[in-house]
């Protein structure tokens, strides 16, 4: 499982050309889920990313969560994430979940999430999205379970 995690200080989703979901300041968090991939290895990692301190202190330290901050968490599906790029110019989607157990795994995942961290939204599952935001720093983290 891998979450690209962007600290910003606003994002949105459109679906369609209309407003799906928006946070303020938090973390934009890009979901690939893989073969293998677990609900409790999923938990975990989600875990992580929310204590993960990617937020400056008083003092201007990275030493904040999101949580810590009560920023706003937006977590969208991304199957791309899980490519194969290290051979020729063609992405390869053989390690990405298959689509219907993905879909079954993120929608556990945004439930598990939203109970444990009310201030979470989402894309949709397997729709054409457009994610507008502005990452704040540029701060951007690769985590993998």
């Amino acid at each position: 499982m891998i979450a690209l995690i962007q600290r910003v200080t606003h994002a949105s989703l459109k679906i369609g050309g209309a407003e799906y979901s928006r946070i303020n300041q938090g973390l934009v968090v890009l979901l690939g889920l893989e073969r293998d991939d677990t609900l409790a290895a999923g938990e975990k990692l989600l875990g992580k990313v929310l204590n993960y301190r990617v937020f400056a202190d008083s003092e201007g330290r990275m030493n904040c969560s999101v949580r810590g901050i009560g920023g706003e968490v937006m977590l969208v599906s991304q199957f791309t994430l899980a490519a194969a790029t290290g051979k020729g110019l063609r992405p390869s989607f053989t390690s990405a979940m298959p689509p219907a157990d993905a879909e079954i795994l993120y929608d556990q995942l945004v439930a598990w999430l939203q109970a444990e961290y009310p201030a979470t939204v989402t894309g949709q599952f397997g729709a054409d999205m457009k994610v507008l935001l502005e990452n704040d720093g540029p701060v951007t983290f690769l985590l993998r379970s």
